[in-house]
């Protein structure tokens, strides 16, 4: 009777966390199927996602990294905030001009993956 009892507990276990994953599942499917349908009605062109913008003077929205304050470089690069753009610049300070912009690996908190992001908007 026991051992019953156990397998049935156990059935129900099973079939109640497979319901569980089921309708945990259902939101995230059509959330993808509802970004599908506005991605298809609205295409974006994949040019001016990966570009820089475009400023008043038309030149490209690039930060020089020898030459621009911490302000600008959180404005421009994209996963860079005040602690790492303050890290750009005194790193500057005390090491002298970046030779080229992968010396900016150098910099602590700033990795190989965010450099190689915001290379679009990086310049000397």
């Amino acid at each position: 009777m026991k051992a019953g009892i156990k397998t049935l507990l156990f059935a129900l276990t099973l079939a109640c966390s497979g319901l569980t994953a089921q309708v945990a599942a259902a939101p995230a499917q059509e959330k993808v199927r509802s970004t599908a349908k506005a991605a298809a009605a609205k295409p974006v062109d994949a040019e001016k996602r990966s570009t820089p913008a475009i400023n008043e003077q038309g030149n490209s929205d690039k930060v020089s990294i020898n030459t621009a304050s911490a302000e600008e470089l959180m404005r421009v690069l994209k996963g860079v905030g005040s602690k790492k753009a303050q890290a750009i610049v005194s790193y500057r300070d005390e090491f002298g001009p970046f030779k080229s912009i992968d010396d900016l690996r150098q910099v602590p908190g700033m990795g190989g993956t965010l450099v190689e992001r915001n290379l679009p908007y990086l310049m000397l």
